[in-house]
């Protein structure tokens, strides 16, 4: 048998989407070219950074911890000739680690859905390297540290994403906007909502508000969940607390008003999705996407400064939520949402028409055509550069 091509993924724990696309990418290529392809996914911080870079995926939920913090050392950083001297300043720090894994792990194709590994890695594996793909995961704005000219081919999530490479000097050719890749569970056609609640035990003769703030249930959660349904209302809310148990514990705890659901770390969010009228929830580019691609208008309660910036301002332009920090203003832009179904609908049919569930096999027919022909090949959906 011949030895099939080695594609190389790279990411890091440093949030839960870079993991997510990567897995997603992974999944269309099984999907798609079953059996034909040796994939490696390699989490580069914990496998081969020096110290302290090696702690940065445990460190990353403490830090984003102290937003203000955060978001002052991601404008601070931003911008194309301060990457350059940043990235320069630290090769010499991680120059073995680079060299190292370019030593130990070999690959027809390399694809980063880091902003951190690229520059690092293209420079490790050095003159001779492989194709190198970057699948920028950040929905908008995006930091100069994901773009590198010697990248070959960059798919982006947004056109927003697109305009921002350019302005950073990358060839337009190499640029394809392809939508945010997340698995295929949360790309299905909408299947009937009844039959969904029913599954779900949620009640039927009333909307349903979704409220989640990602697996780890961080976040205003209690506040929210508290300040929606103590107004009262004919509507049901359903609250997924994620990994935290002692928020679970707190909810449970509550008289409610209304009929609400909870629910610990959840494998049947899509479902959910589907079944529900409305989410509330933080602005993460993963969460929005799928949210989409159900045809779910959101309220976003809280974003990260920086990266999660653009993704408030792409959810209120595009017409498919609200942006209403805070627990109190989220629960008075539930209850405006309620009172007003047709506007809920507008904005499900806008989720349908900016919905791209089709993003991961883009990526992964990408990728094919690189490795079969040395080619890439452009992307099928209408609107990719």
């Amino acid at each position: 048998m011949p030895e099939r091509p080695r594609v190389l993924f790279l990411f890091s724990d440093t949030g839960g989407g870079h993991r997510s696309a990567a897995e997603a990418i992974i999944e269309a290529l099984e999907i798609e070219f079953p059996g034909s392809f040796d994939i490696q996914l390699i989490d580069v911080f914990k496998q081969y950074a020096p110290l302290p870079l090696n702690l940065a995926p445990a460190a990353y939920p403490g830090m984003v911890r102290v937003p203000q913090m955060w978001g002052f050392g991601y404008r601070v950083t931003d911008g194309h000739r301060r990457v350059r001297a940043i990235t320069g300043a630290a090769w010499p720090y991680v120059r073995r680690a680079a060299r190292r894994l370019a030593r130990e792990q070999h690959a027809d194709l390399i694809v980063s859905v880091h902003p951190v590994l690229v520059t690092s890695v293209i420079k490790g594996y050095g003159s001779h390297r492989p194709p190198f793909f970057t699948v920028v995961t950040d929905l908008v704005t995006t930091h100069a540290l994901w773009y590198d000219r010697r990248v070959d081919q960059y798919m982006v999530p947004t056109e927003e994403a697109r305009q921002r490479a350019l302005a950073c000097g990358l060839d337009e050719a190499r640029l394809h906007v392809v939508g945010l890749p997340v698995a295929q569970r949360f790309c299905q056609p909408v299947g009937d909502r009844d039959a969904l609640r029913a599954e779900l035990d949620w009640p039927t003769d009333r909307p349903v508000v979704l409220l989640m703030g990602g697996g780890e249930g961080m976040g205003p959660i209690f506040d929210t969940a508290t300040a929606i349904a103590m107004q009262g209302g004919s509507f049901a809310l359903a609250v997924i607390c994620g990994r935290n148990r002692r928020l679970k514990e707190q909810l449970e705890a509550q008289d409610w008003p209304i009929p609400v659901r909870l629910y610990g770390f959840e494998r049947r969010i899509p479902q959910m999705m589907q079944a529900a009228d409305l989410l509330v929830t933080k602005a993460g580019p993963g969460t929005i996407t799928e949210a989409i691609n159900a045809g779910l208008p959101m309220v976003l309660y809280s974003r990260l400064p920086g990266q999660e910036d653009g993704n408030v301002t792409y959810v209120v332009t595009e017409r498919v939520g609200t942006w209403a920090p805070g627990p109190e203003r989220a629960a008075a832009s539930v209850h405006q949402w309620l009172q007003d179904p047709q506007a809920m609908q507008q904005a499900a049919a806008a989720c349908r028409r900016l919905a791209r569930p089709s993003a991961a096999t883009e990526i992964a027919r990408v990728i094919a055509a690189q490795l079969r022909t040395g080619e890439p090949t452009t992307p099928l959906r209408a609107g990719s550069a």
